[in-house]
């Protein structure tokens, strides 16, 4: 079997060694590109290569179907057959899995399952580069350091099962972060921004944000903690909102351990959590954040299910006009609980607010806080949602419509689910890059919201 090398072959040869009752392999192909700056001069680039093959093995027996699960990287055609049977083992010797269901079936083939592999390559730099250096050039004049990265990677993840599914997904995911940095450190500022190919970010633009953002922190002001009217620009309110849809699954809202959960028992769904006509929803085909259009399991967990792999997905609206409408559900976990189907998918977007740019909710701001990010969020308590984190990167005071300066960062205390409740005014629903979850998660749109009592918990000494 040494011919044994493209990926859908992996797939097969190693359902064709399977001998439990059920068996699902994943065969993902990585391929990465990135740009590394420092001080205005680009520092490092490469590009990398990666494959990673997971073995889900299902075993009947009187007691239920038992799972076992095995991923290895760097597979080679020699390392399969012992990876079919570590996860044969697993399965064997595990008690009957609590998510046990019948293997996904009579999902169409995708007729690219056998061809090769998309990949990326520093090809998707072509015209980036040159922009970034022009962005170099104008930062030096305007005496300002600049720092990043820029990072694009492809992954083609092909699945195939025991009861015929033989499905594929092309999966890109660009990131590019920008710091500016006066010289003697004093002041910072930064923006992302998500794409698919880098050929809709403009690090000349960027730039000329940043420079603006580091010209409003030349006046300084101190200001105490407390409650504040406060602007959140999209990629906080992607942070928070990502961090609530992670936390919003029905199994754990029906055992009474999130905020979702009903006082006396059941789930939260059907209750308004905002006053704001807002809908927060995935969808896979959503233009510009495609994401996998069926299930990807490589694990279980309340979120997931590998019995639910292919599984096809579709639109989900998790919050529609204010209403609490879906949580996220296996097979399995709609059964406990008699709630719709309904996966996890791999993007989010809040929309329903307003057309007003973040710009133009400013100029109709008499007194609040303008953040730019937030970071290091962490949760304090799950009963109620309760995050804390930190601003970063310029905290602005806006007076009359305008900017007069920065404050100082805060340590924050607030929870999504309440920030929703509270919030007066929502803008217009934008691409944007979570700034503490851009590593795991990029597909978001969000708008940007106006709280009018932002709890700014304590003060943070961070630049």
């Amino acid at each position: 079997m040494s011919r044994v090398s493209k990926p859908y072959e992996l797939v097969e040869r190693a359902l064709e060694l399977s001998t439990a009752d059920g068996c699902v392999v994943i065969a993902d192909e990585t391929s990465s590109a990135h740009l590394r700056w420092a001080g205005n001069a680009l520092t490092t680039n490469g590009v990398t290569r990666g494959r990673t093959l997971t073995v889900v093995a299902t075993v009947d027996g009187a007691q239920g179907t038992a799972s076992g699960v095995v991923s290895r990287s760097g597979v080679r055609p020699g390392d399969i057959e012992p990876l079919v049977r570590a996860a044969e083992e697993a399965a064997r010797s595990s008690e009957p899995a609590d998510d046990a269901q019948p293997l996904v079936r009579g999902v169409r083939q995708d007729p690219a399952f056998t061809e090769a592999p998309a990949e990326t390559s520093s090809s998707v730099f072509a015209d980036f580069a040159p922009a970034l250096g022009e962005a170099f050039a104008r930062a030096r004049a305007g005496a300002r350091e600049l720092y990043g990265f820029a990072n694009h990677e492809l992954t083609s993840t092909y699945l195939g099962t025991s009861t015929g599914l033989r499905l594929r997904h092309d999966q890109p995911n660009g990131t590019l972060e920008l710091n500016a940095k006066s010289p003697d450190r004093s002041r910072s500022a930064w923006a992302g921004r998500s794409t698919r190919d880098f050929t809709d970010v403009d690090p000349g633009t960027l730039d000329a944000e940043l420079e603006r953002r580091l010209g409003w922190a030349e006046r300084r002001i101190e200001l105490p903690a407390g409650r504040y009217e406060t602007l959140l620009p999209p990629t906080a309110v992607a942070d928070l909102l990502i961090y609530q849809y992670w936390s919003a699954t029905a199994r754990d809202a029906v055992e009474g351990r999130t905020v979702f959960s009903r006082p006396g028992g059941g789930t939260r769904v059907g209750e308004t959590l905002s006053p704001l006509p807002l809908t927060l929803r995935s969808d896979p085909n959503e233009p510009g954040l495609q994401s996998a259009p069926f299930v990807l399991a490589h694990a279980s967990g309340d979120d997931a299910s590998v019995f639910d792999n292919g599984l096809p997905l579709g639109r989900t609206e998790w919050v529609r006009k204010g209403r609490l409408e879906h949580l996220v559900t296996t097979r399995h976990s709609a059964g406990l609980t008699g709630l719709p189907v309904a996966p996890g998918v791999g993007n989010l977007i809040l929309d329903g607010g307003g057309e007003q740019s973040l710009e133009e909710m400013v100029a109709g701001t008499e007194r609040g806080l303008l953040l730019t990010c937030l970071w290091y969020i962490r949760e304090v308590d799950p009963a109620t949602l309760l995050l804390t984190g930190l601003t970063r990167d310029g905290v602005y005071l806006v007076e009359n419509g305008e900017v007069t300066g920065a404050v100082n960062n805060f340590r924050f205390n607030e929870s999504p689910v309440d920030l929703l409740s509270r919030a007066t005014e929502a803008g217009r629903t934008e691409k944007t890059l979570p700034r503490e979850w851009g590593d795991w998660f990029t597909r978001a749109a969000m708008p940007p919201l106006r709280v009018p009592d932002f709890n700014m918990s304590s003060i943070s000494q961070g630049v």
